[in-house]
């Protein structure tokens, strides 16, 4: 699997909701997450992170922030990224299942189109909120794709609220995220507990 997310990392970013190139699209990302989470400077991990995109626009905005993803050749691109950016980010491989993270010591564990993909949900989540610190907030941007592929978000909720108080799934539907409209099912859950 690792292979495949190598080869794929030169052109990753051409895509307009994982590069942010896009002013539109970058503000969009901007406008939906920063409100989500706690005031600068938390400690903020980014599972699966990829190219860094989100890794980068959470830094630029004040945050401590920690990139995990099991590419190497994703990690090389999110690192010039950061570069570019002037803003330093913790980039580490690693299993976004078993992250190589201390536990209780993230304000926010974020993961973008990352839960699905996991071979064990349930474990996956478990070990994210033992990363989290006693009020944590856990930020889960997620969709059931037109390919079949995805967890919906009722799903989801459910997962998350078998060992959390609380969970707020937010629909997002906006064109300005994507880079155009889409019609299949994609959202954020937030859970501050």
């Amino acid at each position: 699997m690792t292979n495949i997310w190598d080869a794929e990392a030169a052109s990753f970013d051409d895509q307009t909701d994982h590069g942010l190139r896009d002013p539109a699209v970058r503000g969009a990302w901007s406008d939906l997450l920063l409100p989500l989470m706690p005031p600068p400077a938390a400690a903020v991990v980014d599972l699966g992170c990829g190219t860094g995109s989100l890794a980068v626009l959470l830094a630029q905005a004040g945050h401590v922030v920690h990139g995990v993803d099991l590419s190497r050749g994703m990690l090389a691109v999110a690192g010039e990224k950061a570069d570019a950016a002037g803003v330093a980010v913790d980039f580490r491989e690693g299993d976004a299942a078993d992250p190589p993270c201390p536990p209780g010591s993230y304000d926010v564990v974020l993961a973008r189109h990352v839960l699905w993909a996991m071979p064990d949900p349930v474990a996956a989540l478990g070990a994210w909120e033992r990363l989290l610190k006693p009020d944590g907030r856990l930020v889960l941007v997620e969709g059931r794709w037109f390919t079949g592929a995805g967890i919906a978000a009722e799903e989801c909720e459910r997962l998350v609220l078998a060992n959390r108080n609380a969970a707020t799934v937010t629909r997002l539907d906006d064109p300005a995220l994507w880079g155009g409209p889409i019609e299949d099912e994609r959202y954020v859950l937030l859970s501050r507990s």
